[in-house]
């Protein structure tokens, strides 16, 4: 059959699966909005979702001023304060987050596919799940061990080089645990 589009298809083996922790693999981003929730209700606020449109994808630090001062709640409560505030609730909650619906399934049938590598096809298929802190790693995954066992690496951004969101070059960094067959 012809190709009526006259688009050409170049599909090359998918080699490396990148996650993203929260939201994703795992149900935290509740968390973050529950404690804000518990923050602002001491000063009778309620958390609005325009503020956390204009927190997202900041540094916890810049967030945070954002979060003290749209809620207009500065008068009485540092950005640093809250950061060390959310912190201990988190800690608390983090331990109890489950798996995001399907994520067991994809993940087994990830590590599925690259434990049945064919001869010649020695690409390595990996899984990154990427997780900005180590400590709040931790905390998250004791319940899903299993599932976090079939993953390949874990990355972490190192603290002098904090990124509120994933590194544009995380593919860059991620080759260096890939064998030189795939280098491409």
């Amino acid at each position: 059959m012809a190709n009526p589009s006259g688009v050409v298809s170049f599909r090359r083996p998918i080699i490396h699966v990148v996650f993203d922790m929260d939201g994703l693999l795992l149900d935290t981003e509740k968390f973050y909005n529950q404690v804000q929730e518990i923050i602002l209700a001491r000063y009778n606020k309620s958390f609005d979702w325009n503020v956390k449109a204009k927190m997202l994808g900041k540094k916890a630090i810049e967030a945070a001023r954002v979060f003290v001062e749209e809620s207009g709640i500065s008068d009485s409560l540092s950005a640093e304060q809250f950061l060390v505030e959310r912190e201990d609730m988190l800690e608390t909650l983090f331990p109890t987050c489950e798996l995001m619906p399907g994520v067991g399934r994809l993940v087994k049938h990830l590590h599925a596919k690259r434990s049945s590598n064919l001869p010649g096809n020695e690409s390595c298929f990996d899984n990154f799940p990427h997780s900005c802190h180590r400590r709040h790693f931790e905390l998250k995954i004791p319940r899903h061990r299993e599932i976090f066992s079939l993953l390949h690496h874990v990355v972490h951004v190192v603290p002098r080089m904090y990124f509120s969101q994933q590194p544009r070059d995380l593919r860059c960094a991620l080759r260096s645990y890939c064998s030189k067959e795939c280098r491409n």
